[in-house]
This record gives structure tokens, C-alpha cells and sequence, in this order.
């Protein structure tokens, strides 16, 4: 509810989901205070930029974000991945009113108390906040991040370093949060970490309750007791440890959404070697093999980077081939970037030039693409279930299980007889490298 005296928040959000979900947990916090959370600068008395720092590109995004929210508004406080560096900020932006990390969100609540102080006549008992909080996702989908940080040192990553080490949270405040949702009319969880197969490393799979009875805090238990909330449940940032096998069975019993979110990041065991990325052998493409035999159906989607310093034209053709073996449905691929502070800086390493990395990621691209292609128009005559998304004047754009909110596809059905949140069954009448397009059964 807006009043007249409510301090008002503008709130800018960067970055990966995990970030959302930061952003999402502060503006739940500044609501059940009073603040009110305004869509421009004009109107606020204050704007948080939740920054990503995690490659060049992103850094050099946000400091954009910040210098554009000073221009505008004036008054800004800095939070977020990028915030761990304050002086990389202050040097471009020296009149930010504050800057804190990421996860730091009293120390943001503090900050924004300081510029403008909470409405001394607010009643949290009066101006409720949602059970589920407040969500920037739309009501029909919401991330559940279950731990933060990474007990990994990839040679190429500074996530470590900036949200620390492996921290899981008890898994009875991530199946009641997940309920809430559920409650509120989410129809789709997005479970997300830095590392979901570590997921309860840290507590020893510590025995926890939740609807008075035990369950432990590890990825399977966690996938079993979602699986029966009658929603999509959908895993992202999924290392192939082997206790993802586990998982495999209730994704072919239709308990989970047969998707997994692998970063596998390169295939060459030299360059992985060098990336000193965990859980990655020989054995990969073998265990892809036995995924697939359980649950046939089994999208997996995956990340890359090419042009790691030392890749050779060797190794890249290698990860090519590899590509070609593992024929994987979804694929994004980056350009390695020397990220300040990343190990991978100091390994005396030979840097890969910038036209030799554009050139192997066009053709990477092209050569996934087809794979791709491929794997959609075998989709075409089959019937399967969608999640509306978006609904206008030309039809309805949505998904299906095989797709991720953002980073994935859509479908695309000529229809105005849905709204957003409404699942439906289809059947694919065409597809391209990335979408397919259907009508209604």
C-alpha cells in the first residue's frame, strides 16, 4: 500500500539468480519495515544497486548501473558481488553513500536506515508482507537458493572469495520457504547454489524436521520431499558427483523435472586440469550415457568457456568432439576473461589472443548450434505439458519442462485463451536451433 509518508526504495538487481534471491530477501526485509519499493528513480529516496562481479563484462554492467542511478537519483548504495572490491567502485563512483558484499543484507538495511530512516508509524501487524516475501520473479515461478558460497577453487572463478565458503541452509527453513511459495501460487521451484550437489557437505547430512518428521539435509532427501509438493521442481548448478545418480530415478518417475544444469566448462583434461574444476573425468560421458538410459527424457543444459589461457587448437577440437558425443540440449558458452584476482591469473599460463577466442567461440556456437537443432525437431508431433509465461495480442509464450526460465527456450502457441502461470498441454508442430512453436491439444 502506498502512502504519502512511506520512505521510498528504488532497487536495481544484477547478476545471476543467486543475486535474486539476495535482492529479493532485502526488499522482504525493507517492506516489512514500511519502505515502500517504487519503479523509477524519481520517486525514490534511495537506490540499491545489487551488483554482479564475477567476469569484466559484469563489472563494467554494474559500474554502468551505478553511474546511471547516481545520474538519476543521486542518492545510491552500493551492495553485492562487486561490493567486496569498494575501492574498484569508489574510484569510478566516489559519492556512493555505501558499499557492502554480497549476503550482507543488515549491513544494507543499516545503510538505507541512515539515508532514510524507517516511518516510526509503520504496523508491521496492519501493512502485512506476503508469507512467500517479496518476489521478483513472476507468482508463478520463484528460485529456492538452498546454501550459499563454494568449497571449490576453480582456477578461473573469484566466488569463493567474495560469498565464502559451502554454508547449507537446515533443509526444514528451505522445505518450509519452498511451501510458502507453493502456498502462494508458485507452480515451478528453481533450487539454486553455488554447488547443489554439495548441498548439506558442510552439516555432515545433518538430520533436520520439517512437517514433524526427519528428513536429512542432502540433495536427495531434499529432491524427495519437493517432489511431493506438486509443483515442477527444476535443479540448476549441478556438479556430476555420483550422488547425482540418486536423483536420476525420481526425475524418470516424473517426481522431478528430467533437467540438469551441469557448468561443465570444458571437456579437454588438460584444460580442466588447469581449471582445477572438480568431479570431471574420464567417466563423464559414460555416466551421461547411463542418465539417459534411466530417464530418457533427460534435458541437460551446461555452460563453457573458451580461450582458457594455455587452450590449444588440440584441446579445442577436443571439446568440439566432445560436444558432438555428448549431444547436450541447452548449451551457453563465454569467452574467458581474466577476471582481477582469479588464480588462473598467475599460472604462467600462455594467454589465448582475442581474435583466436572469438573465432573458437563463433564456431563453437555453430557447431552446438546444430546439435541443438537437431535435437528440437525430434520434438516436433509429441505432446507435452507448458507453463505459460507471458500472454499478448499475438498469442502465449511459454515453456516446457525442458526449459529454464531466462536462459532456456520457449514455446510459442497462437492462443489468448491462457494467462501467465496456467500449465497446458500442447503439441509441437515446428522448432528452430533454440524454440519450438505448438498448439493446443
Amino acid at each position: 500500500m502506498s502512502t504519502a509518508t512511506a520512505p521510498k526504495v528504488g532497487f536495481v538487481s544484477l547478476g545471476c539468480p543467486k543475486a535474486t534471491v539476495d535482492s529479493e530477501r532485502i526488499l522482504t526485509q525493507l517492506r516489512m519495515e514500511g519502505y515502500e519499493v517504487v519503479p523509477t528513480y524519481q520517486d525514490a529516496d534511495v537506490v540499491v544497486v545489487n551488483t554482479c562481479g564475477f567476469i569484466d563484462s559484469a563489472k563494467a554492467e554494474s559500474l554502468d548501473a551505478i553511474g546511471e542511478a547516481l545520474a538519476e537519483n543521486g542518492r545510491v548504495i552500493v551492495t553485492g558481488c562487486m561490493g567486496v572490491s569498494e575501492s574498484a567502485i569508489r574510484d569510478v563512483h566516489p559519492s556512493v553513500l555505501a558499499v557492502t558484499g554480497p549476503q550482507q543484507y543488515e549491513q544494507v538495511v543499516n545503510a538505507v536506515h541512515e539515508v532514510v530512516p524507517p516511518n516510526i508509524e509503520h504496523n508491521p501487524l496492519i501493512d502485512l508482507v506476503p508469507p512467500q516475501g517479496i518476489k521478483l520473479t513472476p507468482r508463478h515461478y520463484a528460485y529456492l537458493k538452498i546454501s550459499e558460497g563454494c568449497n571449490h577453487s576453480c582456477s578461473f572463478c573469484i566466488i569463493p572469495s567474495m560469498r565464502g565458503k559451502l554454508v547449507s541452509r537446515p533443509v526444514g527453513d528451505v522445505l518450509s520457504e519452498a511451501q510458502r511459495l507453493v502456498k502462494a501460487g508458485v507452480k515451478e521451484l528453481l533450487v539454486i547454489s553455488q554447488d547443489t550437489s554439495a548441498y548439506g557437505v558442510d552439516l555432515k547430512y545433518k538430520t533436520d524436521f520439517w512437517d514433524g518428521r526427519p528428513v536429512k539435509t542432502r540433495m536427495l532427501e531434499l529432491c524427495e520431499t519437493l517432489s511431493s509438493m506438486g509443483v515442477w521442481v527444476r535443479l540448476h548448478y549441478v556438479y556430476p558427483y555420483p550422488n547425482v545418480d540418486d536423483v536420476i530415478p525420481l526425475m524418470a518417475a516424473g517426481k522431478l523435472l528430467p533437467y540438469l544444469d551441469i557448468p561443465f566448462q570444458h571437456a579437454s583434461p588438460k584444460v580442466l586440469k588447469a581449471m582445477k574444476r572438480p568431479a570431471f573425468e574420464d567417466r563423464t560421458l559414460a555416466r551421461i550415457k547411463q542418465w539417459r538410459e534411466i530417464c530418457p527424457q533427460l534435458t541437460i543444459r551446461s555452460t563453457f568457456i573458451v580461450g582458457f589461457p594455455g587452450e590449444t587448437e588440440e584441446d579445442f577440437q577436443y571439446l568440439l568432439d566432445w560436444l558432438t558425443e555428448a549431444q547436450l540440449d541447452r548449451v551457453g558458452c563465454f569467452q574467458y576473461s581474466p577476471v582481477d584476482g582469479a588464480p588462473a591469473n598467475d599460472m604462467n599460463l600462455e594467454i589465448v589472443p582475442d581474435d583466436v577466442k572469438q573465432d573458437r567461440w563463433d564456431r563453437f556456437m555453430a557447431h552446438q548450434q546444430a546439435i541443438s537443432t537437431a535435437r528440437l525437431q525430434r520434438k516436433i508431433g509429441l505432446e507435452m505439458d507448458v507453463l505459460i509465461d507471458e500472454v499478448d495480442h499475438e498469442g502465449a509464450v511459454g515453456r516446457s519442462w525442458a526449459d529454464a526460465p531466462e536462459i532456456d527456450g520457449s514455446v510459442f502457441i497462437e492462443t489468448t485463451a491462457v494467462q501467465p502461470g496456467d500449465k497446458v498441454r500442447v503439441r509441437i508442430v515446428d522448432a528452430d536451433e533454440y524454440d519450438m512453436w505448438a498448439e493446443l491439444v
